[in-house]
Order: structure tokens, then C-alpha cells, then sequence
């Protein structure tokens, strides 16, 4: 498999000879607003009010990261997941046609009304073309849920299982995922980011050295980072701190537009 860190948690994954994309938020730099402009002024920290979102640009432009794509998984459809218009339509830069894979017939249902023809839920032994994805929980939030969020296990016999784990922080669910499926990868998003009602969204470093810890030999890839406002953590960051923890070794940490393969 191929792992392309694009921006956030959009990434290209080649697997089984298909290419996926995951989580598709492909706007430029600053255009989806900021927490004041959106009208969420009471969700944040009053530092991080004005800072437009994506906090960086693309690595390469929009047609490069969606040529090739064979279908499309978004995890949750939350703006910084699916690019989002005023009028409230998701995924403008898609092709309509392309198959798209969510976690419930919620999420299904927005982008049945942004156009979209080819649209599945995800539940146990979902395929696409032979290859196998397991919709699996995660948890959005340490205080009460940002919404619900999944993970997503994808397995087939000539590959490595890769257990992208979603927007969660670390629970006993995501444990039970890694030991019933023993991934050869997993990615878990942990920049940190923080709401005020909700509290910290996904991982943070104690959260990826726990899922070092359990991985038991497996790739971990660090993403997620550097591109929302109420990020708490920072790649250099995170990097100190994993290194403090003595696992930064054990640890991938690639900047948009890396590829990885396993």
C-alpha cells in the first residue's frame, strides 16, 4: 500500500491496486473562514476566533490529488472532512459520479442532496472492488461527542490491514479495534484540537503513545496536524513530546504531500 499525506486528514491511499481518498477537504488556504466568521464564537478559545481555515494550502492542486481516485471515504461530515458551501452542499470538488462510502444514512443523506449519485453506508464487510471496509467506533470527544465520528479497517489477503482510526481520541474501543484486527498500519489524527462544551476531539501525544503501546509492532502514522485553528499541538510539538515519551521512534510523521509505503 501507498499512503499519500495530502493536508489534515485527507490522504491518497493506494491499496490493492485502488486508490481511495479519505476525508476530502480540498479548498485553499483561509477559505472556509474562521470560528468568528462561521458564528461559532462560543466554541473556542477567544485566541483562535480569527484564524482562517485551512490553515495551509494544498501541497499540489486539487485536480492532482483527486486524479486516479477510485472512490472516496469521508469518516464524518464535518467541515474540515468535505469541503462545505454557504448554501450547506458538501464535496464541490468531486465528481458527483464518484463512489462515495460514509458512516450512516445521515452523513448519506447530505451528499445525496450535494448531487451525488453513488452513495454507501458503511457497516461490517462493506467492499469496494474486492477490497474490504469496516465501518468501527470512535469517540469525538472527551466530554460530550462533537457529533459521531468512525474509523475505518480496510483489509484484503495481499495486503497489510490498515486501521485508520478517525477523528477519536484513545478509548477502550479503539484498543478492541486494534486487537481484533492486528493492523499492519494504523493513522491516528492527533493534533489535539479543542471545543469548549466537547473538550479535546481526537489524539493527543499520551493518546499516540497508548496506541504505540498497543500497536504491537505496527506502522503508526501521526496525521491530522497543522491546518485547524483549534489545534492544540503542533508537528514540532508533537515531535518533542512523543520523543520525551520515548516513542517518537516508533512513530511516522509526514508532511503534506509525503508518500509512504508498506
Amino acid at each position: 500500500m501507498k499512503i499519500q499525506q495530502i493536508r489534515n486528514a485527507t490522504l491518497r491511499i493506494e491499496y490493492a491496486g485502488k486508490t481511495f481518498l479519505t476525508d476530502p477537504w480540498l479548498m485553499g488556504k483561509g477559505q472556509m473562514g474562521t470560528f468568528r466568521s462561521l458564528g461559532n464564537v462560543f466554541r473556542c478559545e477567544p485566541d483562535k476566533l480569527d484564524i482562517p481555515m485551512p490553515m495551509t494550502d494544498l501541497p499540489m492542486s486539487a485536480d492532482e490529488v483527486l486524479a486516479g481516485v477510485d472512490a472516496c471515504i469521508c469518516t464524518h461530515v464535518h467541515p474540515d472532512h468535505v469541503d462545505m458551501a454557504p448554501d450547506g452542499t458538501i464535496g464541490g470538488s468531486l465528481d458527483k459520479k464518484m463512489p462515495v462510502f460514509v458512516q450512516s444514512m445521515e452523513d448519506a443523506h447530505a451528499f445525496v442532496r450535494s448531487g451525488f449519485t453513488n452513495v454507501t453506508v458503511m457497516y461490517e464487510n462493506s467492499e469496494f472492488e474486492g477490497v474490504h471496509l469496516v465501518k468501527v467506533p470512535g469517540r469525538h470527544g472527551t466530554k460530550i461527542p462533537c457529533g459521531p465520528s468512525c474509523g475505518v479497517i480496510f483489509h484484503h489477503p495481499d495486503e497489510k490491514t490498515l486501521y485508520l482510526a478517525g477523528d477519536t481520541i484513545w478509548y477502550d474501543a479503539v484498543e478492541k479495534n486494534i486487537r481484533a484486527w492486528h493492523p499492519g498500519v494504523i493513522v491516528v489524527n492527533a493534533c489535539a484540537a479543542v471545543l469548549l462544551d466537547e473538550g479535546r476531539l481526537i489524539m493527543d501525544d499520551a493518546d499516540v503513545e497508548k496506541t504505540v503501546r498497543a500497536a504491537d509492532g505496527a506502522a503508526v502514522i501521526v496525521s491530522h496536524l497543522d491546518t485547524v485553528a483549534h489545534a492544540t499541538i503542533s508537528r514540532p510539538e508533537m515531535k518533542k513530546r512523543l520523543t520525551e515519551r520515548g516513542v517518537w521512534d516508533k512513530v511516522i510523521m509526514p508532511d503534506d504531500g509525503d508518500t509512504l509505503t508498506f
